[in-house]
């Protein structure tokens, strides 16, 4: 017996034909304290009950803490639940994500191998590498390509990449193999829109927006106090960080994946993709967020 998953709302299709979910769910500092274990395992079983099915993690997060956690989350292993039933793997698609400095030969393979053994799993079905470092993208293409080979992930992908860093990979041949780039993405961070969102519309290059309810750093400032996104919200009868999720997943190519600590938290986020946005809405976010005229450096934070 497994455990109830729900069907998306709404998907994105890669370039490789795999349909994900739209509105996924992050797991950055999850894992981080024993104590809320549970929890936190609890809020990614609840997620993906709701149609949340797609789980992104890293090797960096916590040293595997969050990939551990995410292997008891599938698995059921909870300390006040032990009757919990596991989850339906194939009905799951899982992101992590390769160190820059393990992401050559023979560590990739290394960190992949630790990878699935914290996730509990034979395969990923994304494996992306987290940033540029000083492995060549010809040498960590190369390896992406030998573990898709071998079955241990389906398809690969980059995260952090600039128009640049994109140009460079699709000058290797099989680099156009690469699926989505994961980019900070909210409506106080449009700089992508000015030139590296429209160059992965036309490459067929899907959007994994992290931090999609800026969690973290100074662009958050102003986001949750607009009053144009309070009034798309009360025009939904929703919250305004479940504008800014309907907002981030808008277009049908774009990739959300918050995080939730508890289960409510994840039920919440996951009703957002049940919102649809109309163009009066879209107007009025947009004539208080708007996309630099220049080229700005990828927003990190």
């Amino acid at each position: 017996m497994t455990a109830a998953i729900g069907t998306p709302t709404r998907t994105v299709t890669l370039a490789n034909g795999s349909e994900v979910a739209a509105l996924g769910q992050g797991t950055w500092h999850v894992g981080d304290h024993r104590d809320t274990h549970d929890s936190e395992a609890l809020a990614l079983r609840r997620g993906a009950a709701d149609g949340m099915t797609l789980i992104d993690t890293a090797e960096m997060y916590g040293n595997g803490r969050s990939e551990r956690l995410i292997g008891d989350a599938l698995a059921g292993r909870l300390l006040d639940a032990p009757d919990a039933e596991p989850l339906d793997r194939d009905q799951l698609h899982i992101v992590s994500k390769v160190l820059p400095n393990h992401a050559g030969e023979p560590d990739i393979f290394y960190s992949c191998d630790d990878s699935l053994e914290a996730l509990g799993t034979d395969h990923l079905d994304l494996y992306l590498l987290h940033w540029r470092g000083g492995v060549p993208l010809r040498e960590t293409v190369r390896c992406m390509e030998e573990l898709v080979e071998e079955g241990k992930i389906g398809a690969w992908g980059v995260s952090n990449f600039d128009t640049d860093d994109m140009e460079e990979l699709w000058r290797i041949p099989e680099g156009r193999h690469c699926q989505v780039n994961e980019v900070l993405y909210h409506p106080g961070s449009l700089g992508i829109e000015y030139d590296l969102l429209p160059w992965m519309r036309e490459h067929d290059v899907a959007l994994m927006a992290y931090c999609p309810l800026a969690q973290a750093g100074t662009l958050r400032r102003g986001l949750f106090s607009s009053p144009e996104l309070a009034e798309v919200a009360r025009r939904h009868g929703a919250t305004v960080p479940q504008v800014i999720l309907a907002w981030d997943i808008r277009d049908g190519h774009t990739i959300a994946i918050p995080k939730s600590s508890t289960p409510e938290h994840a039920a919440e986020n996951a009703a957002a993709a049940r919102i649809e946005l109309d163009d009066d809405d879209l107007a009025l976010i947009s004539r208080a967020w708007s996309a630099p005229s220049h080229k700005v450096p990828l927003d990190v934070q």
